[in-house]
């Protein structure tokens, strides 16, 4: 049974497919070159000094390495201040100190990242976090103290992240806070003062513990059961309460503030058709501007009437969803992103004063051009009756029907896909294939019985909802039965896995970036830091009770590979902490031992997921090539053997052969297949 909204866009489909008869066919437009999907952004992450004269952003050196550009604004002086040499700078952020700007960076994707700071004046840029193997998390700073910086180092213990203060101006760093063995994450007030501890529980529920004062003793505010959430979003200017985006009482995660003496909870938005994602707070007075709510698109909730006016104004300026990334001090400037399928991520600098709109630029002007796929809502009912929402994008030109269709899961799982520009979209739409999105049960942003539903159902409620997805395009006559593909990272690459061998006739083929093959290590292989694992618990199982451990093992790929009967293209990082090699090496061999069809493509210095734009190219590369001979779209040739500058190693499986190893680094690391 479907929903309104879910027949309506079938019906879309049909009319299209209706008016596509009465005259001819239009072809697919010209080859979009991956490189300008899933390259470098021209430029990206744009902010605003808090004294409103200097921009910043991220932009590729000569050498192709994203780095932290400065611009004074209104003139051309345009340069380079961070110093990175293989990998980009992946984050920024200005400080409340004039000149001086912080970015994150790691070695090769281990995830053990370290703080810098720029120093705009003299052009120093200098390692806060120095310490070899240590992790910086978290960070906070004040503009009542624009010396100082709060981060969090697990340099004591590895397994915990502690608090640590740092000044600016000297680098000088001591522990502030220690972590007492359970606390994920810290929150500090209006005066860098740490008064608030997030605790995942072994059970899986949340805690959140405050404390008047930086000695006082800690005491429990908010102790929610699994089924609940609660997340701090910050203290108001007073320190007198705290915000928080909770589900206790509720379906759907909503705002509140909650004072801290008395635990009285004041609503500050709510919806009924999806939770609460995300809050606007004004940077000095800490008040709650706004909250947006993601159905389908995004939402604003106006909580400040002095901003009413302004975003009443900001959606106009196109058929976009639009978020302020950036502020001045003075609050009269903002930057502004907009988001929308057919084009690139662009930018605009907001002048509240006379409520005009100066354009910047997209994060792809290159892009501006070319056509792009529409993406629709859309939702269906599962076998058991539960609403799935997802998106559905369709190769432009071509009659509506029987496409060759790559259903395109989220990672996570808890997370979802949204109404955007998504770069592998748009090139798949642009190859030819319909593309199917869909927020399964376990997603977030949908209520915590739709949440939960998802609890303990690896590879199987979870992977019906993604199996009844394909169902209703091919019932809609939006897919060729015969033509659909798999492909997901990280979880999405699980549910490849998944696909390839719990419903191996399903699927005519699968691929898998970074996604775990063997569910009960995974559980136990997180780093020591990520104090998650009572979550990972509740959502897949405990390893520690028996019943359990028999789910995790028939939810694990790895133990039905002897199904496997599709060919199978896997990506992996050969730093990966989340999801170890281990977990593609020992599915491949389990492939191979079974005469089946795999491809495995490892990058010696990517983790989970690929940073490097070369190797996110060479992997692109093959993906188009693989669905092609799969699917029969098309593609744009790799003519060399591996894309300029990519390290992948490439190891094939065939059928009836012993595997080959086809090395095409040239790097001097000597990889091992175990």
């Amino acid at each position: 049974m479907k929903s309104v909204r879910g027949r309506a866009v079938v019906t879309r489909v049909r009319r299209r497919r209706r008016n596509s008869k009465a005259r001819p066919c239009a072809e697919l437009p010209p080859l979009i070159p991956r490189e300008l999907l899933l390259g470098n952004p021209e430029r990206a992450q744009p902010t605003i000094s808090p004294d409103g004269k200097l921009l910043a952003w991220l932009a590729p050196d000569p050498q192709g390495v994203l780095q932290v550009w400065v611009q004074t604004v209104g003139a051309d002086d345009a340069r380079i201040v961070s110093a990175e040499r293989h990998r980009g700078v992946p984050v920024y952020s200005w400080t409340w100190k004039p000149n001086f700007i912080l970015y994150w960076q790691d070695a090769n994707a281990d995830e053990n990242y370290h703080a810098f700071v720029v120093d705009l004046q003299s052009s120093n840029v200098r390692d806060l976090t120095p310490w070899q193997g240590a992790r910086t998390g978290w960070a906070s700073t004040s503009y009542k103290l624009p010396d100082e910086l709060l981060v969090t180092l697990n340099v004591r213990d590895r397994a915990l992240m502690d608090v640590w203060r740092i000044n600016l101006i000297t680098g000088a760093a001591s522990p502030d806070t220690e972590n007492p063995g359970d606390v994920a994450d810290w929150h500090a007030d209006d005066s860098l003062v740490v008064r608030g501890a997030s605790v995942i529980k072994s059970t899986g529920g949340m805690e959140i513990r405050v404390r008047d004062t930086a000695t006082g003793p800690w005491r429990i505010l908010v102790d929610c059961s699994p089924q609940d959430e609660a997340y701090a979003l910050g203290f108001s200017r007073d320190g007198n309460s705290i915000f928080l985006r909770t589900s206790i009482g509720s379906d759907k995660l909503r705002v509140v503030s909650k004072e801290i003496a008395t635990g009285d909870e004041t609503p500050v938005a709510a919806s009924d058709v999806a939770d609460a994602y995300e809050a606007m707070i004004h940077p000095t007075s800490r008040a709650i501007q706004a909250v947006a709510f993601l159905p389908d698109r995004r939402r604003w909730q106006v909580v400040d009437p002095s901003i009413k006016a302004d975003f009443e104004a900001l959606g106009k300026i196109a058929d976009a969803d639009f978020a302020v990334v950036s502020r001045d001090l003075s609050d009269r400037t903002w930057l502004v992103a907009l988001d929308t399928p057919r084009s690139p991520r662009s930018y605009y600098l907001w002048h509240r004063d006379a409520r005009a709109a100066t354009y910047l630029f997209s994060e792809q002007s290159k892009l501006d051009p070319a056509t792009l796929a529409p993406m629709d809502p859309i939702t269906f009912r599962a076998r058991d009756g539960i609403e799935i929402h997802g998106y559905l994008s369709l190769p432009v030109g071509l009659a509506p029907k029987n496409f060759p269709m790559v259903l395109f899961v989220h990672g996570g799982p808890d997370w979802r896909d949204f109404w955007r520009c998504d770069p592998n979209v748009q090139l798949f739409a642009n190859r030819g294939y319909a593309v199917l999105q869909v927020n399964y049960r376990g997603s977030i942003g949908y209520g915590k019985k739709f949440l939960h539903a998802g609890d303990r159902e690896f590879g199987r409620k979870m992977q019906d909802d993604l199996t009844d997805a394909v169902a209703w395009a091919v019932a809609g006559g939006i897919a060729d039965p015969k033509r659909i593909a798999i492909d997901g990272g990280s979880y999405g690459g699980y549910a490849a896995l998944a696909g390839a061998t719990f419903t191996p006739d399903l699927y005519c083929c699968a691929v898998d970036l970074c996604g775990p093959s063997d569910l009960l290590p995974l559980i136990m292989s997180f780093p020591a830091y990520w104090q998650r694992r009572g979550l990972l618990k509740a959502k897949i199982g405990d390893p520690d009770i028996p019943e359990d451990r028999e789910l995790i093992k028939k939810a694990s790929p790895l133990f039905s590979a002897h199904k496997v009967r599709i060919p199978i293209l896997i990506g992996q990082g050969a730093n990966d902490q989340r999801v170890p090699t281990a977990q593609a090496e020992q599915i491949l061999s389990a492939i191979e031992k079974n005469g089946g069809s795999a491809t495995y493509a490892l990058y010696p210095d990517e983790g989970h997921g690929f940073g490097r734009p070369e190797n996110r190219l060479d992997f692109t590369a093959r993906e188009e090539k693989f669905l092609a001979e799969n699917l029969g779209g098309r593609y744009e040739p790799m003519n060399e053997e591996r894309m300029p500058g990519s390290t992948a190693t490439v190891r094939i499986v065939a059928p009836r052969r012993s595997a080959r190893i086809t090395k095409y680094s040239r790097s001097r690391a000597s990889l091992k297949w175990r």
